[in-house]
């Protein structure tokens, strides 16, 4: 059998039986409870502390990535990518938007010009691996700290999109298990259902709708906008990483948990959440 039939067999099955493939529900609430109980002790009271938080899980996330593809052969630039995805963090904090574009701009040419010492071989596959490694990672967990940097409200604003996020799962695993049936994207994630969907909105329509209003002081319209905003791109985001995991044949991104798969596996939907978050929130609830 070629190598990388073998790989999707061994998704597929483990000593003779089925492997239950799908995103974790139960755990992703957990992680996500352990992830705002993380960044309360880390911006109070002193926010710039969760740039090192950031940075910390950016260095993580990468080691992880670079793993998965070299599974398959692909040579991220990770040197490159690892300082200026750090560096990404603190210029989302300290410099806005702006800064975190241009420190991208700057990371992707000289982790392309890295490459280049590798010679023709590849040389597109990995420097197309190494610019999505730049902007999977470090751009999309930037816009985190784009929304702790808002004034006057940046530590609720935070607070908001992890409260959001974390409602799409409890909603999606409750409504899953109690009346789960038709599958949403069989060939992708096997466990995601509509029905589950359905309680992911729910979910993030109502936490949206409090906190916006409680937290933000800001319509319970727009929160609600927030809900089905994150919860599309929360369950997207789950969807692109299943899709990528199958791609590279691999089951799980890292160790970080133990039997429970790597930080890229527990953090897939808050990534893609993230800019959705900040764009709506930065346009339906402005600061001051």
């Amino acid at each position: 059998m070629p190598r990388d039939d073998k790989r999707r067999f061994a998704l597929r099955k483990r000593d003779g039986q089925p492997i239950k493939a799908g995103r974790n529900l139960p755990l992703a609430v957990g992680s996500g409870v352990a992830l705002g109980a993380l960044v309360l002790l880390s911006i109070f009271p002193f926010p710039a502390g969760f740039v090192l938080i950031a940075s910390i899980a950016v260095l993580v996330g990468l080691r992880e990535l670079n793993r998965a593809f070299a599974s398959r052969d692909i040579r991220l630039a990770l040197l490159p990518v690892a300082v200026g995805g750090v560096a990404m963090q603190a210029a989302a904090y300290f410099g806005g938007p702006a800064w975190l574009v241009g420190t991208l701009a700057i990371t992707v040419i000289v982790a392309l010009s890295w490459r280049l010492r590798g010679g023709a071989d590849g040389y597109v596959r990995d420097a197309t691996a190494t610019v999505f490694a730049a902007v999977y990672l470090p751009v999309l967990l930037g816009t985190w700290l784009l929304l702790l940097a808002t004034p006057d409200d940046g530590r609720a604003r935070l607070i908001v999109f992890i409260i959001v996020t974390i409602s799409s799962d409890i909603g999606g695993y409750f409504a899953g298990i109690t009346a789960g049936r038709h599958k949403m994207a069989p060939t992708i994630s096997p466990n995601k259902t509509w029905e589950g969907f359905a309680g992911s909105v729910v979910g993030c329509m109502i936490a949206g709708a409090l906190t916006v209003w409680l937290m933000l002081d800001g319509p319970v319209w727009a929160g609600i906008a927030l809900g089905v905003a994150v919860v599309l791109a929360a369950t997207v985001g789950d969807l692109i990483e299943s899709l990528v995991k199958r791609d590279l044949g691999i089951k799980d991104m890292g160790r970080f948990m133990p039997g429970h798969g790597g930080l890229l596996d527990r953090v897939d939907s808050l990534l893609v959440a993230g800019p959705v978050a900040w764009v709506v929130l930065t346009l339906l609830v402005p600061a001051g």
